[in-house]
């Protein structure tokens, strides 16, 4: 896959080479990243990046999902993930998720990278809906899909469980031709 480039990001699949940034993001961001990622943890090592790249490139291989890292064009910093997985071929329409480095937060990077991505999806992809699941509390990432125009199309009890608990969830939706997009 050819990298997704949008102003100050590159979106591209993860490489070994990526790993020790990737540990160092995961373990700065337990606080806000982990609260609602549960893979994002004080302990995540290395095994585990290496396990999810592998993980990304045999969905990426089979067209079952898109797992990609955001990288800074300028610095070829990592600062985060995005990806659309869940894909429904039937109903032709998939998930949208994303997570910034906690000192990366707040600066516009999620909603840039959520625009690209959405653009990947609908021209790339042909797909004609993607939707955003979030935690109800994830004001952080409910606040991204409000600025990227995603439209709230309800609040579903028990929809996610994290940390083994269950949590309600705001379901957003981006459709082609948004103003937004």
């Amino acid at each position: 896959m050819k990298p997704l480039i949008s102003h100050s990001l590159c979106i591209r699949p993860f490489q070994e080479r990526d790993g020790v940034s990737f540990v160092a993001a995961a373990r700065e961001s337990v606080s806000s990243v982990g609260r609602w990622l549960p893979w994002c943890h004080d302990n995540y090592g290395l095994d585990e990046a290496a396990a999810w790249f592998a993980l990304c490139a045999q969905q990426l291989q089979s067209g079952s999902a898109y797992e990609f890292g955001i990288f800074s064009t300028v610095t070829d910093d990592l600062l985060g993930g995005i990806g659309i997985n869940q894909l429904n071929r039937d109903h032709n329409f998939g998930n949208v998720g994303y997570w910034v480095r906690q000192s990366q937060q707040r600066k516009g990077i999620a909603a840039q990278a959520v625009t690209t991505i959405a653009n990947y999806g609908f021209q790339a992809l042909q797909l004609t809906r993607l939707e955003i699941v979030i935690a109800e509390g994830n004001r952080a990432s409910r606040r991204v899909a409000e600025k990227v125009g995603a439209v709230l199309e309800c609040v579903a009890r028990n929809r996610l469980i994290i940390h083994g608990k269950t949590h309600a969830a705001a379901i957003y939706s981006l459709v082609p031709g948004q103003s937004a997009l």
